[in-house]
């Protein structure tokens, strides 16, 4: 008898939890906010304690979701009448890359560091920041790349300093040292490599430098 009852309130949870999103609106995961997820997190607890708890009436567990979901449908009234109450709620836009320069200032306030930077380049077939048009990072943490006409960078480009972080790895396959990286970068008119905190070359033997901003 209980595992009945069990199966019958995963039905019905389930088709609540299926009615509820849909009055919340479709959207793409890469478009869903912040608040958005935390109205996820919140119906899937409640959904699985009415699992949990069978002995309860389900009408304690429907209703919180059903709350939930008004308060959804409410903020994203507020956020479709006022921008400055959509950016406090879900965030603004953020440009990180423009006119060949990173907005250090600007990632490290947005929590954002050149691991995530350079993977979602790649993502999007891009192969290094000198190729970027500019790029700007969206309130859902998508980033948006516009790429150049024309790439930059030729052939394979070693990713030598990143976040201020010598890259062994990347050396080792250009079969370079760190000397020669130094002397190379002397050349160019860096004499401090503390100073960079990203660095590529190419095949093409380009080179691509960008110092760390102070402020």
């Amino acid at each position: 008898m209980y595992m009945g009852v069990i199966v019958l309130r995963t039905f019905i949870i389930y088709g609540f939890v299926v009615l509820f999103f849909r009055m919340m609106g479709k959207r793409e995961i890469g478009e869903i906010s912040l608040f958005d997820i935390v109205i996820f997190m919140m119906m899937a607890e409640i959904a699985a304690l009415s699992l949990e708890n069978a002995d309860k009436p389900m009408f304690h567990s429907v209703l919180p979701m059903f709350l939930l979901v008004m308060i959804q449908r409410l903020m994203a009234f507020f956020s479709l009448k006022s921008k400055k109450f959509r950016d406090a709620f879900e965030g603004k836009s953020s440009l990180i890359i423009y006119n060949d320069r990173i907005d250090d200032v600007e990632m490290k306030k947005q929590r954002y560091n050149y691991d995530d930077l350079m993977q979602q380049l790649h993502e999007k077939g891009v192969k290094a920041i000198q190729d970027v048009e500019y790029a700007i990072l969206e309130p859902s943490g998508k980033l948006s790349v516009f790429a150049k006409e024309s790439p930059i960078s030729i052939g394979y480009v070693y990713l030598l300093i990143t976040d201020g972080d010598l890259q062994n790895d990347e050396l080792k396959r250009l079969q370079k040292t760190v000397d020669w990286l130094r002397d190379e970068l002397s050349q160019l008119g860096y004499d401090d490599l503390n100073s960079i905190t990203y660095c590529t070359y190419d095949q093409g033997g380009q080179w691509f430098v960008h110092l760390k901003q102070t402020n």
